[in-house]
């Protein structure tokens, strides 16, 4: 590959950088993180590695300047964190594009927790909502991590099939933030009710991407699951729609014993 091609955002887990900014912090797995198992649910996952992205762009002097909103994720889970536990996330720049960056994150638990994803962040204008092209500034504090690696903005997710089951998905008042979105990190419920319908298990691979915004507006949306199955693998395909628009995409991954038909 050149030092110009560009990966797909969101689908590999680098290495920690060998120089360049890395951020750390800590967070304690509390009541409202956990699902009745005492498993931290990837909803609130999300909301940490959100958190910490948010804490290290206010920490680098950017994070007034822009907003940032993500296009994909991907989190995979190796060893579900539990309620109490202590993690430690350690947060860096992966890779970047025109308007865009990529971040990775590792979490490790005091109880050996253990999980790493990656993200795909676009940069926007605060005033306007559009996205707008990184910084010299933003290179000079990200740049030396990302080491030259240049992402993509394509989603790779396929549409939901047209045997894919359906029942309606409501939107609740305590679901929109500020902006009347729902967040990203609330979006991973999606994932989180088909995966206790057909019964995941909480180690593998899960990826979610955000096609269209799911506002107060939307009153009458639809969740789509699909399975599928490999030689060690199986999968469970999840759409949240909205008339014919998919707003929400998301897919988990797991080995083949993790995975029962509900």
């Amino acid at each position: 590959m050149s030092p110009m091609s560009a990966v797909l955002p969101a689908t590999e887990l680098v290495d920690l950088p060998a120089a360049g900014r890395r951020f750390t912090a800590g967070h304690t797995v509390r009541l409202g993180d956990v699902d009745p198992t005492g498993r931290l649910r990837l909803d609130a996952t999300a909301r940490h590695l959100q958190d910490v992205a948010t804490d290290d762009a206010d920490q680098s002097g950017l994070g007034q300047t822009f907003g940032w909103v993500v296009r994909r994720a991907m989190i995979e889970v190796r060893h579900a964190p539990v309620l109490g536990e202590r993690l430690e996330l350690t947060t860096f720049c992966s890779g970047s594009g025109r308007s865009w960056a990529e971040r990775r994150t590792s979490i490790a638990g005091d109880r050996g927790g253990a999980v790493e994803a990656v993200a795909l962040w676009v940069q926007v204008d605060a005033s306007t909502g559009r996205p707008t092209g990184l910084s010299e500034r933003f290179h000079e504090i990200y740049g030396s991590a990302a080491a030259g690696r240049r992402v993509s903005s394509r989603l790779t997710l396929p549409p939901p099939p047209t045997d894919a089951d359906r029942r309606p998905w409501a939107l609740r008042r305590v679901d929109l933030d500020v902006f009347d979105h729902v967040n990203n990190a609330v979006q991973w419920a999606i994932v989180e009710e088909a995966l206790a319908e057909h019964g995941v298990g909480a180690v593998g691979r899960f990826e979610i991407e955000y096609l269209a915004p799911v506002g107060g507006h939307d009153r009458s949306l639809t969740l789509l699951t699909a399975t599928a199955d490999g030689v060690s693998e199986r999968g469970l395909s999840v759409w949240l729609v909205s008339g014919d628009t998919v707003r929400v995409a998301a897919r988990a991954t797991v080995e083949a014993d993790r995975l029962r038909r509900g």
